[in-house]
């Protein structure tokens, strides 16, 4: 197939044409945000406003997001010879922060990754990459095998961590407020979550540093929260969720998460993406399921069934009933089965995240 780098875009939602340096780019906006499930908060009077009471924004360590500093002036050509997404977008001004995955050469994810630009007080051009824990070793000799004499330097960032921030208000039909933050000169990173607008916001910190001492109004949850809210929308992370080279990058929605560039040219194992986005026949998809009770030791490719014995997919990973399956979408409204490893028969039910564009079709 033709590789060239045309004018850019982003996939999916609403597009918004801006002129920078001479040329257009489509810039893409999400609307349409709900925040994690609210917290009642007892109301002292009718004249209270909400955003006095403490504790409106919850912060979620990370433990199993690395990040690594890339850095050097061949930082951006080397990056986009081996990610999904487009290094341009960096460059826009208001994106400093952008999800990817990289794959194989037979078009299969291996690594989900979100990138941060550097603040303009670091030397030279580069950006922190944050990956799953689990494969930080692997993710490193990958990066170390495609630098070849590239300008750029690659280092483990132990020193530091990973932090979630979401809103406990639900605010229907609009993007919520973004935190105020008291010590701004002591974050590393503080943007958006580029996947949806319902993750709410990344933070990247030194390990001593405290974010409640950083973000006012805010208090900290238990990472399983995080990850049950991750859950309950459908939004996979890390390796237990697209499993390094099985996963599909559309299959697992990649394009519904801001990830892809169809338009930027060649990269490692795009050919066989391009193709499948071309045709435009999905037939399987990632989605949020919930069982009919809490379940545990669930196996890896699990296959589910649909009432009659069909095959319908299989299941990924989970937490106590909510959890992601790769649905096949001819099945994905009808109520499917799944044996544990107990030989015990258990009932679930798919649903379609809001986040996705609402002219997906479910057959």
């Amino acid at each position: 197939m033709h590789c060239g780098i045309s004018k850019w875009s982003r996939p999916r939602a609403f597009t918004s044409a801006r002129k920078y340096s001479g040329r257009y780019l489509c810039v893409t906006f999400l609307s349409g945000v709900l925040a994690p499930a609210g917290i009642r908060v007892k109301r002292y009077s009718q004249e209270t406003v909400q955003r006095h009471v403490p504790g409106q924004f919850v912060c979620y360590h990370l433990p199993h997001r690395t990040l690594f500093k890339i850095q050097g002036q061949d930082t951006s050509p080397f990056l986009q010879g081996i990610i999904t997404n487009d290094m341009g977008l960096l460059e826009v001004p208001g994106f400093s922060a952008m999800y990817s995955h990289m794959l194989n050469v037979q078009g299969r994810t291996l690594y989900d990754i979100m990138l941060y630009s550097l603040k303009e007080t670091d030397a030279g051009q580069g950006v922190f990459l944050e990956c799953d824990s689990a494969i930080k070793d692997s993710i490193l000799r990958h990066l170390k095998m495609y630098k070849l004499r590239r300008k750029v330097n690659i280092n483990p960032c132990p020193e530091l961590s990973v932090w979630a921030v979401l809103s406990k208000k639900k605010n229907a039909g609009h993007e919520a407020s973004k935190p105020e933050l008291s010590s701004p000169d002591k974050v590393l990173v503080w943007e958006t979550d580029p996947r949806t607008q319902e993750m709410g916001w990344r933070l990247v910190l030194e390990s001593q540093i405290d974010p409640l001492d950083i973000i006012a109004l805010c208090q900290k949850g238990d990472t399983e929260e995080y990850h049950r809210h991750r859950y309950a929308i459908g939004l996979p992370e890390g390796v237990k969720d697209l499993p390094p080279g099985v996963a599909l990058p559309l299959e697992s929605n990649l394009a519904y998460m801001q990830g892809i560039s169809f338009s930027k040219g060649c990269y490692i194992g795009q050919e066989l993406t391009a193709r499948t986005h071309h045709t435009g026949v999905v037939r399987k998809r990632l989605m949020p399921v919930r069982f009919s009770a809490p379940v545990q030791g669930l196996e890896e490719g699990a296959a589910l069934q649909t009432q009659s014995g069909k095959p319908a997919g299989k299941h990924r990973a989970g937490v106590g009933e909510l959890g992601l399956s790769l649905i096949r979408m001819a099945h994905a409204k009808e109520v499917l089965t799944l044996k544990s490893s107990d030989d015990t028969t258990l009932a679930l039910e798919a649903s379609v995240p809001d986040w996705w564009p609402k002219d997906v079709k479910i057959n």
